[in-house]
């Protein structure tokens, strides 16, 4: 480990320009250490593992401490659990992996030069130097976990922290600082416009998490430079409960997924498709566990708080709206708390606390249906047929995340061929991000490309293809150098004769 400071900060009153400055000349500074390293050894790779594994479970406590600082309100469990137990399980399977991941791959080569001694093979090398942009919701996990795969590739990363969790930004700045050489891993903290900045930057790849509209901004910035880029997006996920399900058990996991960071996740579902007939049962019971889970709002350390005023005041509009135009609006709040800010209210200021809100039976036309809810709301719509509901997701952007729940394999199967997600899970949500083997990502409108386990490694890898030729100039032997004549035009039809 190392004191050399390897993080900055801008705020309102720093000069962008200076700091722009620093984090050119610290990409510099890394893409020739990287260069002069040569080959990055599988020893080297999981030293710097494990630092950044050390780094999240030995400060655990302080990160818990600072998320809760940011949002007011923030579940110190489910910080544990999604911004210190996921990000350190990350890189434990990096580090159990990465010798695995970096054997060269034997490729066969084609007919005759593979008689005479020609050899191929795939050589998983690291690009340089990966930026990676996290997000503000899971301020550790979209920041710091992606630089398992970035580390297990042989890459070095400069990480720019969201300015909307200045404590966790701050604690992060300090622990880089601590644990790694500015050459190897570095952070920044800033604004928008720092963030513009450092998209645009020639990195070697570039991930970025957030919501779309800003991964266009985010394309653009790289296109100047070429840069390959990995966008973790969002947008709306839906759920299928199908008739074959246990309509009670759904709703509680589906409750349950929603309870995570309440809602401000980018895999949280959206809305929900339950069979008409089964509609108050559904409601029913998700309102009486999630009534269950958080029997009072203010004052419950496990119920947390939108991120800050402006989100409270977009979920909060979304709310209103649906009202307005006739919805069924159902707000859960067993205790019947006032959740107002200031003289009519008991919500202290610096807390955004919202009920989780049902909106039963939404048309299109509402702010729920058209944007991403990302908080407490959970949109539920009802079905005759699930044909019906193949078809309204169809029509609209590919979610990042699909869930269905049934015990009808010919009706599961149904719904993973006739739709396109960037994931699925079945008979829960979201838990298919939580297993480490399987890719991480969007397709369409929810992002591009992957990461965890072996597709981050090859995500922050370039696969070199190397091909060492046979002694025998097999050209020259079967006659297929100018000038050309009948024992090449034999060759030739040989080869091409239709085999099937």
């Amino acid at each position: 480990m190392t004191e050399n400071a390897s993080s900055y900060s801008v705020d309102n009153n720093t000069d962008i320009g200076s700091t722009s400055a620093k984090m050119q000349a610290l990409l510099q500074r890394q893409k020739q250490a990287f260069i002069k390293e040569g080959a990055v050894s599988a020893e080297t790779r999981i030293d710097r593992l494990t630092r950044a594994y050390r780094m999240i479970g030995e400060n655990q406590q302080a990160i818990l401490d600072a998320s809760s600082a940011d949002f007011g309100c923030h579940s110190r469990h489910q910080t544990q659990m999604s911004e210190v137990m996921a990000v350190m399980g990350g890189f434990d399977h990096n580090i159990k992996h990465v010798r695995k991941w970096m054997k060269p791959e034997k490729r066969p080569v084609m007919f005759p030069m593979n008689l005479m001694g020609a050899r191929a093979r795939v050589e998983y090398v690291p690009k340089g130097v990966i930026g990676c942009l996290g997000t503000w919701n899971f301020p550790v996990y979209t920041a710091i976990l992606p630089v398992a795969g970035i580390f297990a590739a042989g890459n070095r990363a400069m990480v720019k922290l969201s300015e909307l969790n200045p404590n966790i930004a701050e604690l992060l700045q300090e622990l880089i600082g601590k644990y790694f050489d500015e050459t190897e891993l570095a952070g920044f903290y800033g604004g928008p416009e720092l963030g513009a900045e450092f998209a645009a930057m020639p990195f070697d790849h570039l991930i970025f998490t957030g919501g779309t509209h800003i991964g266009r901004h985010i394309l653009d910035a790289a296109k100047a430079n070429l840069t390959p880029c990995t966008l973790e997006l969002g947008g709306k996920s839906p759920v299928i409960v199908g008739r074959s399900y246990d309509i009670n058990k759904a709703a509680e996991r589906i409750m349950t997924g929603k309870a995570l960071n309440l809602g401000q996740a980018c895999l949280a579902p959206d809305y929900v498709f339950v069979p008409k007939e089964k509609k108050e049962e559904f409601l029913s019971t998700a309102i009486s566990f999630f009534s269950e889970l958080f029997p009072t709002i203010l004052d419950n350390p496990d119920y947390t708080s939108v991120i800050n005023a402006r989100h409270h005041a977009r979920l909060s509009s979304y709310i209103e709206d649906a009202k307005a135009k006739g919805g069924d609006v159902r707000e859960i709040n067993p205790a019947n708390e006032n959740l107002s800010v200031g003289e009519s209210g008991s919500q202290p200021a610096g807390t955004h606390k919202l009920p989780m809100t049902l909106v039963v039976e939404p048309n299109d036309d509402m702010l729920c249906m058209q944007e991403e809810l990302f908080g407490a709301m959970l949109c539920v719509k009802t079905y005759d047929h699930v044909d019906d509901c193949i078809d309204y997701i169809n029509a609209r952007p590919r979610p990042l995340g699909l869930y269905y729940f049934g015990e009808d394999p010919t009706e599961e199967r149904k719904v993973l061929d006739h739709t396109i997600s960037g994931g699925v899970t079945i008979n829960d949500v979201m838990a298919h991000s939580s297993c480490e083997d399987l890719p991480f990502g969007g397709i369409g409108n929810s992002g591009m490309g992957a990461y965890h386990g072996i597709e981050g490694f090859r995500t922050f890898s370039h696969p070199r293809a190397v091909f060492k030729q046979t002694k025998l100039d097999l050209m020259k032997l079967s006659g297929m150098l100018p000038p050309y004549g009948d024992k090449c035009q034999k060759q030739l039809d040989n080869l091409t004769k239709l085999k099937r």
